[in-house]
Order: structure tokens, then C-alpha cells, then sequence
């Protein structure tokens, strides 16, 4: 998550905030005498009532992700009465995420991500309908994907896939939530291009590929989740209801190590080109391909075993270069690697520590960042480089089975 702001971004306050229109969605008929004893704690709220529940029974959300964030999110939307609830996620249920996204359970370990999320919104509100999407959301299926719901919910974890969202709601008029975390920071707000700002007058430009390490890489506070998955979940039935005062035109920035909340005003920019189509999004955030590696720059976990066994019989020298973060390299490691942290290198402060005259191996947790390192070293000139396919999971699964994974 970046922690830079624009030019036209200022803290917020009340006079400089920009107003939402009224109520997303239209309420429906009624409520069931069971949906009134389930929701009447809303109902008796003067602001909500039972018309504005009726709007949420009537709403249809997109969640995006049903990981650290979309799992606290789809929970409270559930619990809320949201009547149709779209998850898209094409991930997996993986120990390390139990942390975290609790909307998952051991037993869930190895299922659809989207399939266990929809398991434990129906044993919390069966009244909810959830429509499965175990898509990668991509620029060739986010117009058709968006079209059939009111608001989206994002919480994707990589720029591609926000800026991706960003400009799919721009263009179908639709309002979304965003949320985004990492370590102890979050930060949430609400983008309308009909109404206010959107992402792009917070980011203008994508930070340079692997200056800002994903919570995979650089970690998350599992608890952060739920702050920020809570307050995008207030936002969204703020926006469907009509009440109060949402957070359109302004960020909200949660530090959990202090405690503290603190805003800032994001304003339009009046010189910005109104979005009319999507884009290639990895190319716009200068994420490398890994095929572009060829098969020629890349070695499989035996082929470096064999490669690390010539070595130690002095046989043949060559670098190992480690270019994950320091706690990941903690957790578990390559014997005979040295740690030189992906943005050290793309930034060009490590080079003086990389040999041209000498063979290089990059790795990283599963190869997609030391295919971005490979890339950035063959341009500096570098010749004699290439890179571990598949990463260190890759080394876990084929070669030591016995050392931890993450």
C-alpha cells in the first residue's frame, strides 16, 4: 500500500466534503415476520427502519475477494440483510490465511475460496443470495461481471486489479468501496466518478512494479482486517440506505499499531480524461510477464539442488540470490542464499553487490518477483542470470518437504 498522496488531496473536514446522492437502491415490497425479528435491531434505529432495510434486502453487492478483507466484509453484508451477494475470487483455501480471513476454517483448508465463503454466509443468513464468480477478474469479463449489481466492494490486494475496478465502475456509472491493508496500515473511501473523485485522483500513477510488497510478502496484522472489512461494510449500507455521510472524497487512514484514525480530502482533477475504456492494467502498473523470462533464464528446484551440490563440491561457484523481504527469508530459507530484497535491486542500490563475471540465481516465494528482478538485471546488462521457476514453494515441494511454507 503506498503511502504517498497527490498534490490534490488535503485533510478532510466537514465543509470540504463531497456530498453522495441519495438512497443506491430502491426498497422491496416488504419484510417477512421472520426477516423483522432478525433485522430488528435496524429496524428500531430511526435512520434505517424498516425501509431502509427493505432497500438492503433489495441491494446486490460485488464482493471482490474473499480473502483478509472480503471475509469480514461478506460476513457483515450477510448479517445485514443484503439480498444478493456476488463474490469473485479464484483462489484457494491455504493455511497462512486462517490468520486472517475468518470467514474460512480448518476443515476448508484446499476448497474454492468462494465455495467456503458462500458456506458460511448461508449458516449465517440463509435468507442471502450468493452467486459464485471463480473468475480472475480481468479487463475481458469486468463489465459483464459489474453490470448485474449495484455496488462493488474491493478488496483486492495488487494495484493491476484496482485500477482495473477503478475504471469498469467508471464506466457503468456504478459506485464502489475500496479498501486496502498492509502490516498495520489501512485505509478505505468510496469512488463515484459521477459524483466525486475515483482512484485515480488518489493514485494518478502506479508505484514503480516492487516497491510496494504485497501483504503475501510484506505481511498483514490479521486484526486490521476487520477494522478496515467493518468500515467498508458501514460505507456500503450507508450507500444503499442513503444515511449520513459517506466517504466520497475522502480517505480514511487507520494506524492500528496507534490506535488512531486520521482523513484525508481527495479531490477530482479537473484535467483528467474521462474513462471510456479499460486497458491492459499489468502493462499500466509495469508488472513483467514471467514468460518473458524463457526457458533459457530459468532453472527448476532440481536443477539447483544439482546446481548447489557442484557448488559446495567446488566444482562450480554461482550466486543465489534470495530477493524476498527479511521475514520472509525468517520463516524459511534456500541453504547457501544470500538475501538482497527485490526493491533494493529495482531500485538500483544493490548492483555494486552483483557480480557480472559470475552466474546469478534469483528466487523469491514463487517466481513472480524474481522474474521482475530478472527482467530489471538483463536490461542493466547483466547476461549470465536466470531465475528459480516456481520460487521457494517450488524448493519446499520438490526438493526439502520437511521445511515450512507460508
Amino acid at each position: 500500500m503506498a503511502s504517498k498522496f497527490p498534490p490534490n488531496s488535503a485533510p478532510a473536514t466537514p465543509e470540504n466534503a463531497t456530498a453522495a446522492p441519495g438512497p443506491l437502491v430502491e426498497p422491496a415490497d416488504g419484510l417477512s415476520p421472520d426477516e423483522v425479528e432478525r433485522y430488528s435491531r435496524h429496524l428500531i434505529i430511526p435512520e434505517i427502519g424498516a425501509i431502509g432495510q427493505r432497500r438492503l434486502k433489495n441491494a446486490r453487492v460485488l464482493v471482490i475477494g474473499a480473502g483478509g478483507l472480503g471475509s469480514p466484509a461478506l460476513l457483515y453484508l450477510a448479517a445485514a440483510g443484503v439480498g444478493k451477494l456476488g463474490i469473485i475470487d479464484d483462489d484457494t483455501v491455504d493455511l497462512s490465511n486462517l490468520q486472517r480471513q475468518v470467514i474460512h476454517g480448518v476443515a476448508d483448508v484446499g476448497r474454492p475460496k468462494i465455495e467456503s465463503a458462500r458456506d458460511a454466509i448461508a449458516a449465517l443468513n440463509p435468507l442471502v443470495d450468493v452467486r459464485l464468480h471463480q473468475v480472475r477478474l480481468d479487463a475481458s469479463n469486468a463489465l459483464e461481471l459489474f453490470a448485474g449489481y449495484d455496488l462493488i466492494l474491493d478488496g483486492a490486494d495488487n494495484f493491476a486489479t484496482r485500477y482495473l475496478v477503478n475504471d469498469a465502475a467508471a464506466i457503468l456509472g456504478k459506485p464502489y468501496v475500496w479498501g486496502s491493508i498492509f502490516r498495520f496500515d489501512g485505509q478505505v473511501s468510496v469512488f463515484w466518478e459521477k459524483h466525486g473523485p475515483t482512484y485515480r485522483d488518489l493514485y494518478p500513477e502506479a508505484p514503480p512494479a516492487g516497491s510496494v510488497p504485497s501483504c503475501g510478502e510484506g505481511g498483514v496484522f490479521g486484526m486490521l482486517c476487520a477494522a478496515v472489512g467493518a468500515l467498508m461494510v458501514t460505507e456500503a449500507v450507508k450507500l444503499i440506505t442513503g444515511v449520513g455521510r459517506s466517504l466520497l472524497g475522502r480517505v480514511a487512514l487507520f494506524d492500528a499499531l496507534g490506535g488512531t484514525w486520521r482523513e484525508i480530502r481527495v479531490s477530482r482533477d479537473p484535467e483528467a480524461e474521462r474513462i471510456t475504456e479499460l486497458t491492459d492494467y499489468e502493462a499500466f502498473c509495469g508488472i513483467t510477464p514471467t514468460t518473458d523470462a524463457g526457458t533459457e533464464h530459468t532453472v527448476t528446484a532440481t536443477q539447483l539442488a544439482t546446481m548447489l551440490a557442484s557448488r559446495t563440491a567446488g566444482l562450480k561457484d554461482f550466486h543465489l540470490v534470495d530477493v524476498r523481504e527479511p521475514g520472509e527469508h525468517e520463516i524459511v530459507r534456500i541453504d547457501g542464499s544470500e538475501l538482497i530484497p527485490q526493491g533494493r535491486i529495482l531500485a538500483g542500490e544493490a548492483w555494486q553487490e552483483l557480480p557480472q563475471d559470475m552466474d546469478i540465481v534469483f528466487h523469491c516465494k514463487a517466481g513472480t518477483r524474481s522474474a521482475a528482478v530478472l527482467a530489471a538485471a538483463r536490461a542493466a546488462g547483466y547476461e549470465r542470470v536466470s531465475h528459480l521457476d516456481g520460487g521457494i514453494l517450488a524448493w519446499v515441494r520438490d526438493v526439502e518437504p520437511g521445511k515450512p511454507v507460508y
